[in-house]
């Protein structure tokens, strides 16, 4: 119910319009939460209080109205509802959702400058949107299927937070500070035994962590090792071993200064031993140089990059195996056939297990122990794709709001954000799906 319309220009000079209104009869003691209707119980003050609704064409609105307590019998003594503002908000529904439907595309600073508000209010203004438009966030976690695991930093000094997606949906279902097993145990422990026994599929890294959660509380699920995880461990142990072989042909280079460390008894320029060391030291700044050919698939080699993995093989056979090996264990990973996949997968693990290179021997007992993991992802043709894209989208986040203090806000952002939500806009009909 409107009573009055007042305009008035404050210090600064900015326009207002104040509109003073208060609930009809029937909904004057109506509880915030259940929405039924309770006792009176007392008045808190005398003075009337202000809400801010979205801007007016550049003019603050403003709504004043006398407030007063009631006893509900579940929720306790508690303030009257307002049918314009969530419960604790000094903001209209309309201008909390305004603020949630902006921050899910500008930054936060942007959107505390256009709102004329402060900038930890972004936060708390997009917390009750998100519990507005999904009061019950554990519904997220019915129906599960497939699922994907993982953590992703969101400050530096070791600060993560563990993500769980539904790889069905293509949503985040569950969002905490830190990662561990203490932490992904939290989320299996609230999850019921329906919910427990629905999940089939677990995908995620090598981490022991998650193997251990899957194995405790869901063990007839399948466990899956990403690929891309898979391949970066080759990567690793193929830089390990370029890195020992660059430091034993830098060495090679040295020798002779080391054999003769006085200036007279060093090779001239003219020497055969000068021209020796010059190619030594070539050859060791072509090693040193050859990480992204020998990382990058043969088919999309440049002729450059062609021409310095030929020269490893020439002159470098260990290298050159450990590339190979490298390359096997990339391609066995698109095999779709799963007989076929694990036959070539053992042939790879006696290759490795009998390569003589200290890098790829710890490997093989790397892809071993998830031998059976590696072989399931390839069977149900299962990634961390999904997840992995969403840890982008969590990481654009944090770059637009430069970060946050408070960890909540974040997790908000990444609900709102990481789902299949809408925002609605004020006086705006939703979209159909």
């Amino acid at each position: 119910m409107v009573e009055d319309v007042v305009f008035y220009s404050d210090q600064k000079g900015a326009a207002h319009v104040r509109i003073r209104a208060r609930p009809d009869r029937r909904h004057q003691n109506d509880c915030p939460f259940c929405h039924k209707h309770c006792k009176y119980y007392d008045s808190q003050s005398t003075l009337p209080r202000l809400w801010r609704g979205p801007d007016w064409g550049g003019i603050l609105v403003e709504i004043e109205s006398h407030t007063h307590r009631i006893d509900c019998p579940v929720h306790g003594v508690l303030v009257a509802d307002v049918p314009w503002a969530y419960p604790g908000s000094g903001f209209t529904k309309d201008f909390d959702l305004t603020v949630g439907w902006i921050a899910t595309y500008l930054p936060r600073s942007t959107v505390s400058e256009y709102m004329r508000i402060d900038w930890e209010t972004v936060g708390r203004c997009v917390h009750r949107t998100l519990n507005d438009i999904e009061p019950e966030r554990s519904r997220r976690l019915d129906n599960l299927v497939n699922i994907g695991i993982d953590e992703t930093s969101y400050r530096k000094g070791h600060r993560y937070i563990t993500v769980i997606v539904n790889h069905d949906t293509n949503t985040v279902v569950w969002a905490a500070q830190g990662h561990g097993k203490g932490v992904l145990t939290q989320f299996y422990r609230q999850l019921t035994p329906k919910q427990l026994s629905s999940i089939r599929v677990v995908t995620g890294d090598g981490a022991k962590w998650i193997t251990e959660c899957v194995n405790e509380f869901t063990p007839d699920c399948e466990r899956c090792v990403d690929p891309f995880h898979v391949v970066e461990w080759a990567m690793e142990a193929l830089d390990e071993v370029r890195r020992e072989v660059w430091r034993e042909a830098y060495n090679e280079a040295l020798q002779p200064a080391r054999e003769h460390p006085g200036k007279k008894g060093r090779p001239r320029a003219d020497d055969a031993g000068a021209a020796m060391v010059k190619a030594a030291r070539a050859k060791a700044e072509e090693i040193k140089n050859s990480a992204y050919a020998l990382g990058k698939a043969p088919e999309h080699l440049t002729e450059n990059q062609q021409a310095k993995v030929a020269m490893i093989a020439e002159n470098n056979s260990r290298l050159y195996r450990a590339c190979r090996m490298k390359e096997t264990l990339r391609l066995l990973l698109k095999i779709r056939d799963a007989d076929e996949a694990e036959a070539e997968l053992k042939r790879w693990l006696w290759w490795a297990g009998h390569s003589r290179i200290k890098a790829f021997k710890e490997l093989y007992q790397k892809i071993k122990r998830h031998r059976g993991h590696i072989l399931n992802t390839i069977r149900l043709g299962m990634s961390n794709a999904r997840i992995e894209a969403t840890n982008n989208k969590i990481k654009l986040i944090i770059r637009k709001a430069y970060g946050f203090r408070n960890i909540q806000n974040m997790l908000d952002m990444v609900y709102l954000v990481c789902s299949d939500l809408k925002v609605p806009l004020p006086n705006r009909k939703p979209k159909s799906a």
